[in-house]
């Protein structure tokens, strides 16, 4: 339950943020901002203390996969498959990648290559 949503919140932060990038035009960090901050909002929710402290997280870091411009996402299921991917290894890895210039960038750059390796290697047709 507790990996379902963690990509249900994965998956809000990066369309939410790709949408506020690339279809309202905010610009890349304007967008994450307001993602970053919604996210902090959760932290005075009545959640448990794992939630208080791992959904905010989430989606900060999923935010940083939004931030893709649209030259290169091209559409949104890269991203939708790139939030997927970062619910999944920020599930697994925990705080694995602390001191990797920042858990959360690394995470979201992992998570965006390994998309865009599978819609290479994979799809004949881009996203």
């Amino acid at each position: 339950m507790f990996l379902l949503l963690i990509i249900g919140c994965s998956l809000f932060a990066g369309l939410s943020t790709y949408f506020l990038n690339n279809r309202l035009n905010l610009g890349a960090v304007i967008a994450s901002s307001l993602m970053s901050i919604l996210g902090g909002f959760l932290s005075y929710m009545p959640l448990s203390e794992v939630l208080r402290e791992a959904l905010p997280l989430v989606i900060m870091g999923a935010s940083f996969v939004g931030m893709a411009s649209e030259k290169i996402a091209g559409s949104y299921r890269l991203i939708t498959l790139s939030s997927v991917f970062f619910g999944i290894l920020f599930y697994c890895t925990g705080i694995f990648f602390e001191g990797f210039g920042g858990s959360l960038g690394t995470t979201a750059a992992i998570a965006f290559c390994s998309s865009l390796g599978f819609q290479e290697l994979f799809l004949k047709e881009r996203f």
